[in-house]
This record gives C-alpha cells, sequence and structure tokens, in this order.
C-alpha cells in the first residue's frame, strides 16, 4: 500500500478541535509579528483553501490564493509579499524544494514566510499521514539550508488538556506533542 502523506481537506478535518486550538494560537503568533498592521499586497497559503484561509486575508488585509500544484516537485508562480506554510512541509517528501520554491516567489522589503509544523514526536506517537516530523535543530537546519532567517518562534499545544487525562497514550501526547512556529525572512 502506498501512503501519500496528504491530508484530505474535508469536514472531518475541519471539524477536529485541534485544529480550532491551532488556528487560534497560530493566529495570536501573527498578530504578535513586528509586521502587524503592514498592509501586504498580496499572500499565498500553500495547500488547500480553509477557513483558516480567511481568516488570513483579515490578518494581513490581502487577498490569499492556494496552491494547487505538487509541492515537491512543481514550481510555484506568481510573486507574493507574504507566504504561509501551516502544518505543509511534514506532508513533503523534500521540504527543502518547498522553501527554495517559496523563496524565490517572495517579494518586496519586509516580505515574510510563516511556517508551523509539528514538532518531532516518538515514532509509536508520530501520525501516519506525516512523511517525517523536525526537530527544532533540524527544522532551523533546513531554514538555513533554503536561505532564510528566523525573525522569531514559539512553540504550543494543538488539544484541550482534558485530552491528555483520557488515557496512556493521549498523557504521553501531553508530553511530546507540540507545534513549532516560525516567522522567517529570505537572507
Amino acid at each position: 500500500m502506498q501512503r501519500t502523506f496528504r491530508n484530505v481537506i474535508d469536514g472531518h478535518y475541519l471539524n477536529d478541535p485541534a485544529h480550532t486550538i491551532r488556528w487560534r494560537n497560530t493566529v495570536s503568533f501573527i498578530q504578535h509579528s513586528s509586521s502587524a498592521g503592514t498592509l501586504f499586497s498580496k499572500g499565498l497559503d500553500l495547500g488547500d483553501r480553509t477557513p483558516f484561509t480567511a481568516s488570513l486575508e483579515q490578518l494581513f488585509s490581502c487577498p490569499f490564493e492556494n496552491t494547487t500544484v505538487d509541492l515537491d516537485l512543481e514550481p510555484l508562480k506568481g510573486s507574493y509579499c507574504v507566504i504561509t506554510a501551516f502544518e505543509v512541509l511534514e506532508h513533503l517528501f523534500n521540504p527543502l524544494h518547498a522553501l527554495l520554491e517559496i523563496k524565490r516567489h517572495l517579494k518586496g522589503d519586509g516580505a515574510l514566510l510563516f511556517v508551523s509544523m509539528p514538532l518531532r514526536k516518538p515514532l509509536f506517537l508520530a501520525s501516519p499521514d506525516h512523511f517525517h516530523e523536525m526537530s527544532r535543530q533540524s527544522a532551523l537546519s533546513l531554514f538555513s539550508r533554503a536561505g532564510f532567517r528566523v525573525v522569531r518562534s514559539d512553540e504550543f499545544r494543538i488539544r484541550s488538556m482534558l485530552f491528555y487525562l483520557t488515557g496512556l497514550k493521549p498523557l504521553l501526547r501531553a508530553m511530546f506533542e507540540k507545534v513549532q512556529i516560525y516567522e522567517l525572512t529570505a537572507q
């Protein structure tokens, strides 16, 4: 059986409480950006359009496009002042290719890339939909290799505290499951 390592954006995905928490924390991270309030002309949100894409349009006061290409193989099109890759890189076979493509399409002074991904967990807790998860050091090395500089970063949990009390595996997730989020600029 060949795995595609891609999530299907459907009702089940959109109604998962973890996504609501992740989106709320992501909005908070963006709002604390030094670029908050900057008017961007156009943005790109990697992946399928979700209700969160509309939130990005409000946060950045500009329209956002979404990708329809295979980010492992195909080039991006257009130029953008802000690009977001929230929960995308762990689904790619070649995240370096995607980051190099992003860098080619970020245009203008103050152009930014926002990235989030799960922090690497022990294998028995890893998602079957993720090709790979990265440690902080691996993510930083990847960003550096692609020619990005970290402006700031943070980590957060994506589940309510009550979830972690529902069994042994959820309790282990309380220790290991976090999202790492970054604001990046091209060097």
